[in-house]
């Protein structure tokens, strides 16, 4: 045998490996408790908890309570083991590499009781994932600990800051992906809400914008290593198209993959930029602008709605109808204030 050839099961390993690796770079986020049932179809009610007195999809990502006319910004994921009082057991496990940005250990404090925040680089971009109602978090998992994908960071539970609480029956976890705001979030909570309260800093439920982690996991199934996340974002529906009049963001560096190339802004400078933003906000597409493409001077100019996606997620008011027409409605506004605020 040569001694300097890889043997083919040598190889063969090699190439396992290398596929293993494509593969989790390709699909940057795995299930974050051992329940799978997600990927079974017609099994959704073993893997969503709808709320009191509603079917599993008051569980899943969306306009999905209240009849639609409130959000529900992530994911609530059944419990599979109890312990004899009929309390949840089940590992809730870090979605990917990572490091631990944020713990909230007082349930009191938010209706999400106690909660961990986990940050991780996809793609050139932050990505931020949550894990909510939690009946305990290991001791290890401290803000600036780094994590592995598939770490227990803590128990599945049913902790909440709501006077309704969360029944036995009803233990799960809320899980979430978002894309995160502005680093300054703190500043212009304090500027736009004087004399209000903000427990939680830059972890401020309002600085994250949540994705549907439940169409990422499917979509990173279907694809494979094809799943790319900048595309899976890129692809959102657009509920309007918003003109900032505005060169400097902290949100452009931070999601600089969305940023989309146009040479006219290339050749005659930006002056702000285009936004397609979705219908819980997160703005899916960027596109630089110059003066020539920018008509009027006003700081937002809101440039088209998709009036089918508005009436069919309503919940979060960004757009709202004026006479025959649509203008930013006060939420849209707030959202858009916060995305370019810089403290200047």
């Amino acid at each position: 045998m040569d001694m300097n050839k890889p043997s083919l099961s040598f190889r063969a390993a090699g190439c396992a490996w290398l596929a293993a690796a494509v593969t989790a770079l390709a699909q940057p986020f795995q299930l974050p408790t051992a329940n799978r049932a997600i990927f079974q179809p017609g099994a959704e009610e073993k893997y969503f908890v709808g709320t009191v007195g509603k079917p599993w999809s008051s569980g899943i990502f969306g306009c999905v309570r209240s009849e639609g006319a409130k959000l529900h910004e992530g994911i609530d994921i059944r419990a599979l083991a109890r312990d004899k009082r009929g309390e949840p057991t089940d590992p809730v496990l870090a979605a990917a590499d990572g490091a631990v940005v944020y713990v909230n250990p007082h349930a009191g404090l938010s209706n999400y009781g106690i909660y961990v925040v986990l940050r991780h680089a996809v793609e050139g971009m932050e990505i931020y994932s949550v894990y909510a109602h939690l009946r305990e978090v290991r001791k290890e998992i401290q803000v600036g600990r780094a994590v592995k994908a598939g770490e227990a960071i803590g128990t599945l539970g049913r902790t909440a800051g709501t006077s309704e609480g969360i029944s036995r029956d009803r233990a799960h976890l809320h899980f979430e992906l978002n894309v995160f705001l502005n680093d300054r979030f703190s500043a212009w909570f304090k500027e736009h809400n004087p004399g209000t309260k903000n427990d939680h800093g830059a972890w401020n439920g309002h600085n994250l914008n949540g994705l549907d982690p439940r169409e990422i996991f499917l979509a990173q199934k279907r694809d494979g290593t094809n799943f790319s996340l900048v595309r899976f974002i890129q692809h959102e529906t657009p509920l309007c198209r918003v003109m900032v009049r505005q060169k400097e963001f902290p949100y452009l560096k931070r999601y600089a993959p969305l940023i989309k190339h146009n040479p006219t802004a290339d050749k005659n400078g930006i002056v702000g930029y285009e936004l397609a933003l979705n219908f819980n906000g997160v703005p899916c597409e960027i596109i630089p602008r110059s003066a020539v493409e920018m008509k009027g001077t006003a700081r937002f100019q809101l440039v088209s709605v998709n009036d089918a996606e508005q009436r069919k997620n309503p919940a979060r008011h960004l757009v709202v109808r004026k006479g025959s027409g649509w203008v930013l409605g006060p939420a849209g506004t707030r959202l858009l204030e916060l995305l370019t605020y810089t403290g200047s």
